[in-house]
Parts: C-alpha cells; structure tokens; sequence
C-alpha cells in the first residue's frame, strides 16, 4: 500500500458543523517524490521508493552521492519503500511528486513513528505495575518487580520477563486513525486522536491495513 511521509506538528482542537470539540494531530505530509522504482523483471517485487525532505550534499557518502547522480534525483533526508501493484506502479515515474490529495477526510489509515524516549525507567512506569504497599511492614521495596525466579524448574529467568529498562524510542504503528480534513494547499492532514512520536518527528500515514468495523445491536 502506498503511505506518505511528513513530519509531526503537534495537537490542536477543531470544531465539526454540529458543534462538536474533536481532539486532532496536525501532520504536514509530503510532498514525496518518486526517487525509484522497483519491477518485477529487475527486482522480482514491485514498489515504489519514495524520497522526504532535504538533504545536503555535502552529507552523503560516496556510494550515495553515486546512486542520486545515477537516477538525477536530490538528496532526501528520509528514503521508504512501498510495496504496490504492478497496475499501480505504472501510475508513476521516477522524480514525480506525490502529495496528501492521495488521502481524502473520513478515510482510515495507520500512523507509523518512533515513540518518544523515556530512558531507563522502572517496573511502574514501563510496564504499569502495581508496586508494593505503602505501609509500615514494606521496607525499601515500594516500586520494585518483585520475584522473577521459577524455582528448580526450569530454573532460569523467562525470556521476555517484564523488568526495568529502556523505555521508548521504539517503532509503533497506531491503526484505524480517522482523517478528519485534508488542506492540500498546506500539505497538511488533520487526524483524530494522538499519533506516535514527539513533534518535528517523522511518521508515515498509510491507507489502514485492518479497518474496524463496529458491531451495532439492532
């Protein structure tokens, strides 16, 4: 599915025509070019490699600088593959732009970006454990994990046992994100709801690979 790149604004309130306050994130998405095209006879798959931001040139290493001379594209700050049909892929040529008109409001889509970091954190807060109590009898060992042991058998430590660590800084992909306005002038899109990533951070918007579908009782 052909997604877009853009960069995270921030959060802001709109108003519908009924009067009703909705929580958006503003994304400024796109415009991406078209750096290279992937065809089944040359790559065996079909994609398209889609190009975001500036870069300078004085940048790149040489292998880089080879490869965007070759194809006479500039340098993009951020490079993503898409995987696309082969009746899609023709739509496109290298050095096209492709802006945010691709989505349209009321569309569902999926938000991928780089969570925001919280360094080393605790039990409590990178898993949301409940601590020990606060009494007097409890010594030292209100926000601790607590055992992580399993006896003789099988006699080590679970892998993936929920301890203290790294927190954030993580790839996360939020689905079934609602597009509430699309302002092409702007490269803007209005989402509803949080998306993943601090502001000025770079995420993906592409069409929703799981759309949700409520169960109503008639």
């Amino acid at each position: 599915m052909l997604g877009l790149m853009g960069y995270k604004l921030g959060m802001t309130r709109i108003y519908t025509d009924d009067g009703v306050s909705i929580g958006v994130t503003a994304v400024e998405l796109g415009p991406c070019t078209v750096v290279r095209r992937r065809t089944r006879e040359k790559n065996g798959y079909t994609a398209l490699q889609l190009g975001f931001g500036a870069k300078r040139a004085n940048l790149l290493n040489k292998p880089e600088r080879v490869a965007y001379e070759k194809i006479k594209q500039d340098p993009r700050r951020v490079l993503r593959e898409y995987r696309v049909s082969a009746a899609d892929l023709e739509k496109f040529s290298e050095g096209q732009t492709i802006t945010c008109e691709i989505f349209q409001a009321g569309q569902m889509v999926d938000v991928r970006g780089t969570s925001k970091g919280r360094g080393f954190a605790g039990v409590v807060k990178r898993h949301h454990m409940a601590g020990f109590d606060r009494t007097h009898g409890t010594h030292e060992f209100r926000r601790h994990g607590g055992s992580i042991g399993c006896r003789a058998h099988p006699g080590r430590v679970h892998l993936g046992k929920r301890m203290a660590g790294h927190m954030g800084s993580e790839r996360v992909t939020t689905q079934n994100i609602q597009v509430v306005k699309v302002i092409p002038e702007d490269n803007l899109l209005l989402l509803r709801g949080a998306v993943p990533g601090p502001n000025q951070g770079v995420v993906e918007v592409l069409p929703a690979a799981k759309v949700k579908v409520s169960k109503r009782r008639e």
